[in-house]
């Protein structure tokens, strides 16, 4: 377990990143190729990341470099997620780069210790070195990762207007009350879920805040720096559901899905809004999930909110939709399972929350060593 200490300074300082952080995506996607665990929820990624690098001829490249130096278990060097990739990616390709060579050595030393390290990574203390991985970063974010970036920060937005409701409610610990399941909040520490071969650890924030960054490819724990004097950081789990579009027709598992009950009651599109909506969803995002122009997800939206359904907010050139109490009833009605007679049964457990799902442990967290 992780526990995260705060002061009512650090609650203060509490942010939530508006956007993905390019670098840990790179490292959690790369995750991804090394466990079958929540391979259904980036089943159409891994078929076309996988046909991506096999065109490129970079199949070489993910087994020989990038599959070993970020290895899905307790520890990968902290140097390959620096904090400036918040900035954006040139941001985060830039502080690789600017790494100290004695840095660079105690890292990949940690990573001998712990997994092994490839024979060659001592060789990334040399700026000549770092420059050619960057270049082979550079190739597979370009792959497969940017093909992907609409729907990343789509979800991305969706998971910040889930918490600004928590904030409205209950201020920043409303928020990180919310973060579930993977974390608890028991004023004043959070508790995080951590990987199961990591030692347990407390991270006091002492003042510094901690941003907390939502993770499209992490699955599982939330994870954060394993050099506590690094600037706080945690990426952590967006939860991920069934799309919208299998969901319309029915291929949700576990429950019945909205397609088969709001499909004939609203229509393939409007049903599929409605499920958006479920997390906070824009006019752009209904229409990416619909698969309609952004005027017809307009009117869909229209007709939802008319009926009770959605309600929608403009924030700044966008207009945010979120379901009302009526429109969650119904669609919580259409996904609850089916009784022994057809009958419709429980809630399905809502839809939106934040973190990964219960039980699916993902091996990328990192320990110090």
């Amino acid at each position: 377990m992780l526990r995260i200490h705060f002061s009512d300074a650090d609650l203060g300082r509490t942010r939530l990143a508006a956007a993905p952080d390019p670098l840990w995506e790179i490292a959690s996607s790369l995750h991804r190729f090394q466990s079958r665990k929540g391979r259904w929820a980036y089943a159409g990624w891994y078929r076309t990341a996988r046909q991506q690098l096999r065109e490129k001829g970079m199949e070489r490249l993910l087994r020989g470099v990038l599959l070993p130096l970020y290895p899905r278990a307790a520890y990968f060097p902290d140097f390959l997620t620096p904090v400036h990739a918040m900035d954006g990616f040139e941001a985060g390709m830039e502080s690789i780069l600017a790494t100290p060579p004695q840095r660079v050595l105690e890292e990949i030393a940690i990573l001998d210790r712990t997994v092994g390290a490839p024979s060659w990574a001592g060789e990334l203390a040399r700026p000549e070195a770092r420059r050619e991985l960057v270049g082979m970063l550079r190739a597979y974010h370009e792959a497969v990762v940017v093909p992907h970036k609409e729907q990343v920060q789509a979800r991305i937005e969706a998971e910040r207007a889930v918490r600004c409701r928590g904030i409205l409610d209950g201020g920043v610990e409303g928020m990180l009350a919310g973060l579930g399941p993977m974390m608890r909040w028991r004023p004043p520490v959070l508790e995080a879920a951590y990987p199961t071969q990591a030692r347990d650890r407390d991270l006091y924030l002492n003042g510094r805040g901690i941003t907390l960054i939502p993770s499209y490819f992490n699955w599982g724990e939330p994870v954060a720096f394993a050099d506590p004097e690094l600037p706080p950081v945690l990426w952590y789990s967006l939860l991920h559901e069934p799309d919208a579009r299998q969901a319309a027709h029915g291929a949700a598992s576990g429950f019945e899905a909205p397609g088969r009950p709001l499909t004939a009651l609203l229509g393939r599109a409007r049903a599929v809004a409605l499920y958006a909506a479920s997390s906070g969803a824009t006019t752009g995002e209904i229409a990416r999930a619909a698969g309609v122009s952004a005027s017809s997800a307009s009117r869909h939206a229209t007709a939802l909110r008319d009926a009770g359904l959605i309600t929608s907010i403009r924030n700044g050139p966008t207009v945010l939709h979120t379901l009302t109490h009526v429109g969650a009833s119904m669609l919580r009605s259409a996904m609850a399972p089916a009784g022994p007679a057809g009958a419709a049964g429980g809630p399905a457990g809502g839809a939106g929350a934040a973190g990964g799902p219960a039980g699916s442990p993902d091996g990328a967290g990192r320990s110090d060593g």
